[in-house]
């Protein structure tokens, strides 16, 4: 049997070559603040996996996706090992755009931060009187570039984002950077309002875009998964406090909580936090995890 290395090694994911496609792994680590943690969280890769091949097949229609197959059957017999099972996605190779395509609907986090000093969220001016959590008169496109690990990505306005994108793609920055914010503002919309009608809201999340042979713009990385959205959920929800979460938010708060932690979590903020993933997955999909 051959043995595949990763030829690229994330925060939370291993992506391995297999010559005309890649294999995506997403790994039970969990990241936070720009660190990974010190514990694994069982499954969450799976569950990641799983949401993501959910949401791109719902959005197909909107543009489309590198994802092949999440079936270790069409993957090399390497990936047919039990660690490879369910948290594994065989994708198209895209030229990636260096762009996080960040998209908030709702008024929290950094934004809110930004807002109560300046009225302002990267930038963009927003209506006086906003609360924490409000939702948005209508979804702000709010990019950021892409870091390299240990280091934090860079808020960017469009036109500065444009700019960015011309030093790889010269002559085609603003034409790119217009297209995956109009890409991002669709899907957004789209997903959120069925994530209502299944009572989460989606309060912000980012996509990651790329180039295929053709130079079409194709959608990539994960997408709508815990990790890169905050998912609140409806049934309680009211602005002008924080919400509950079934992201990551709740192991952030522990860790802010928790100066002293290491980066290392109890037992119990390790179990809620899965609990918390598949309960997100179960009320979007309709399925039992």
């Amino acid at each position: 049997m051959k043995e595949y290395k990763p030829f690229k090694s994330g925060k939370v994911r291993e992506v391995y070559d297999i010559g005309d496609s890649i294999i995506m792994v997403a790994t039970d680590r969990i990241s936070a603040f720009d660190h990974i943690l010190k514990n694994k969280i069982t499954q969450k890769g799976a569950v990641l996996t799983q949401m993501s091949k959910f949401w791109f097949d719902f959005t197909k229609d909107i543009i489309p996706n590198h994802m092949l197959s999440v079936d270790v059957k069409d993957m090399p017999e390497y990936f047919q090992q039990p660690q490879f099972e369910g948290n594994s996605m065989k994708c198209q190779k895209l030229t990636m755009i260096p762009m996080e395509c960040i998209v908030r609907g709702y008024i929290t986090g950094s934004g809110w931060e930004s807002y109560q000093e300046n009225g302002t969220v990267c930038g963009i001016q927003l209506p006086a009187g906003l609360k924490e959590s409000e939702k948005l008169p209508e979804p702000i496109f709010t990019p950021s570039t892409k870091a390299e690990l240990g280091e934090h990505d860079m808020n960017v306005s469009l036109e500065e984002g444009a700019a960015f994108l011309d030093q790889t793609f010269p002559g085609k920055g603003k034409e790119y950077a217009e297209k995956i914010r109009d890409y991002t503002i669709a899907l957004y919309k789209k997903c959120a309002d069925y994530a209502l009608s299944r009572g989460i809201i989606i309060a912000d999340t980012k996509f990651e875009f790329g180039l295929d042979e053709q130079g079409n713009i194709i959608l990539g990385d994960e997408m709508l998964t815990p990790d890169s959205s905050r998912f609140w959920p409806l049934a309680g929800y009211e602005a002008g406090k924080s919400q509950p979460s079934y992201d990551k938010q709740f192991v952030r708060d522990w860790l802010k909580a928790n100066p002293d932690s290491d980066y290392l979590l109890p037992q119990e903020v390790i179990d809620k936090t899965i609990e918390k993933y598949k309960e997100a997955y179960e009320l979007l999909t309709g399925k039992k995890f």
